[in-house]
């Protein structure tokens, strides 16, 4: 039977007293069978060990120190951890998807998501999560907290994690590279969903439509769809958004900001977004490609709304009207004609329109660019829908047809302007005869009649009319003359 030597340890280790458990351990005499004790914090520690990182804390002693990065700690252990951070070594592996990692507690969290296990509760809302941590950052949730700031732009976090990844804002470091086609991110998780747009993985499900994403942002913005929440108001015009980012990009429009320049072009953009997706057209680049058709586009977003197309979805709803829209652009364009709300104004003549497409090509009007030309008669077009329309001419489509009468049109505003004959509808009046017209195109063909203007002359006989229309029936009894 073992006996002990009943001699105070203070003698040759003060600050402690010994459990006489340990004595084989340490070889060091106890103190009437006492746990080890800390003379500073009056605190009782089971091993010499737990004794020694106790003392350590109360005098801020750190004798071990990484050699890279010069960091110091408390502890062997700690270190050790540490340093994987810089080897790279993972040597604890999750048996069910063999997930590696540096740490035994990442593990033990990793863990949680096979089994489901959240035992951290939030005492204010009863959420639930899987580790103290993830707790502790919801928390600061309802007391408003954000104890990590930024040194550069002075905002603040609830999260340590969050701040490390703003940071890398300012200092451009995206660690984090696709294995495909090697585009870097910020964060790991902005990495794993870009790698979904090459598996395809939609793991997050609407439990509403069953539309699938790629992350959960993307599904949270969509769920906005089916509850109206708008949270987000603007405080110029008050129009409402479901998300900050959507609300920002709005917030441009009245306050005419473009921070982000091409640095080819050196045109200007409101959003990051839209600078990568206009510096795609300098490089030719269109990664995203419709199963469909095999067209190819800059963006994934321009994707989705083509897709559209072929399945003929019309997620986007007015609530004033009940038309449906591919996207949400079109649907908040259309809304404008409800308001009457025309946010975006020509800088050369001040003229309003609803759309930025719109206005981008009245611009055209100015500049005389005409970039979309006819590949039968070669005549030249501001905007790509106008040359639609007028290939139709060359191919006899009309696929537009009047409900009342069956009558066909090439373009859906000709067939809204022979339906007005259906209702009777003159909106347009002459100032000067008080006459109606149907259209604002012919209220100006008959204004001419009072200004005496004939824009528009005959090259075989000089003779001036008022529209084009006059002019083409004209240079058709030139024709008739020849035959």
């Amino acid at each position: 039977m073992k006996t002990s030597v009943n001699i105070c340890c203070e003698s040759q280790c003060p600050g402690y007293h010994v459990n006489a458990n340990k004595l084989k351990e340490f070889n060091i005499p106890h103190c009437n069978g006492k746990a080890c004790t800390c003379v500073v914090s009056g605190k009782h520690l089971e091993t010499m060990d737990n004794l020694m990182q106790e003392q350590r804390m109360q005098s801020g002693e750190k004798p071990y120190h990484c050699a890279v990065y010069g960091k110091h700690f408390e502890r062997n252990s700690p270190l050790e951890q540490h340093a994987r951070n810089h080897t790279g070594e993972k040597s604890y592996s999750c048996g069910i998807c063999e997930k590696q990692f540096r740490r035994n507690n990442d593990l033990k969290r990793h863990r949680r998501i096979h089994t489901g296990e959240k035992p951290y509760s939030c005492s204010v809302c009863e959420k639930k999560f899987r580790s103290n941590a993830e707790l502790k950052g919801h928390q600061r949730i309802h007391t408003g907290e954000k104890p990590y700031s930024c040194t550069v732009c002075g905002k603040q976090f609830r999260r340590n994690g969050d701040l490390k990844e703003h940071q890398r804002i300012h200092t451009g470091e995206k660690p984090y590279s696709c294995s495909v086609c090697e585009k870097q991110f910020r964060t790991n998780g902005e990495l794993k969903g870009h790698q979904r747009i090459h598996t395809g993985e939609k793991p997050y499900s609407c439990t509403v439509c069953e539309k699938q994403f790629r992350t959960w942002g993307n599904l949270k913005i969509h769920q906005k769809l089916h509850t109206g929440e708008k949270p987000y108001s603007c405080l110029v015009c008050r129009e409402l958004f479901g998300t900050k980012s959507a609300l920002k990009s709005h917030q441009g429009i009245h306050t005419g900001e473009k921070p982000y320049s091409c640095t080819v072009c050196e045109k200007q953009f409101r959003l990051n977004s839209e600078l990568k997706r206009h510096q795609k057209t300098h490089t030719g680049e269109k990664p995203y490609s419709c199963a469909v058709c095999g067209k190819h586009f800059v963006g994934s977003n321009t994707l989705v709304n083509h897709q559209r197309l072929h399945t003929g979805e019309k997620p986007y709803r007015c609530a004033v009207c009940e038309k449906h829209f591919i996207s949400k652009d079109a649907l908040r364009n259309h809304l404008r004609t409800h308001t009457g709300e025309k946010p975006y104004s020509c800088t050369i003549c001040k003229k309003q329109y609803g759309s930025n497409s719109d206005l981008k090509k009245h611009k055209k009007s100015h500049t005389g660019e005409k970039p979309y030309g006819c590949s039968v008669c070669g005549k030249r077009f501001i905007g790509n829908s106008i040359l639609k329309c007028h290939l139709r001419t060359h191919t006899g489509e009309r696929p537009y047809s009047c409900a009342i009468c069956e009558k066909q049109y090439g373009s859906n505003s000709s067939l809204k302007r022979h339906q007005k004959t259906h209702a009777g509808d003159k909106p347009h009046i002459c100032s000067v005869c008080g006459k109606h017209f149907i259209s604002n195109s012919e209220l100006k063909s008959h204004f001419k009649k009072h200004t005496e203007e004939k824009p528009y002359s005959c090259a075989v006989s000089e003779k001036h009319f008022y529209t084009k229309n006059y002019l083409k029936s004209h240079q058709r009894t030139h024709v008739e003359k020849i035959l």
